[in-house]
């Protein structure tokens, strides 16, 4: 089981991108997703390095509000 991370793009130099979560910076590569128009504040799902997907702002947030429950219920446990 892999778990993908919602990431923001910040810049893009050919296939590789600077992405943004949570105020974590990761280089990223595009290379899976050449089909598609990525640009400076697109979404991706991130996943060993690489954007596995395009979404949505909207999905983002979803995901990243799901983690958070999960980080917090993980908190809670002895």
């Amino acid at each position: 089981m892999c778990l993908g991370i919602p990431m923001q793009v910040k810049s893009i130099n050919q296939f590789q991108a600077l992405c943004e979560a949570k105020g974590i910076q990761r280089d990223v590569s595009l290379f899976m997703l050449q089909g598609e128009t990525i640009i400076p504040g697109d979404y991706v799902v991130v996943s060993v390095g690489y954007a596995i997907e395009k979404i949505s702002s909207q999905e983002a947030q979803s995901a990243w509000e799901i983690y958070d429950q999960m980080l917090a219920a993980e908190d809670g446990l002895p």
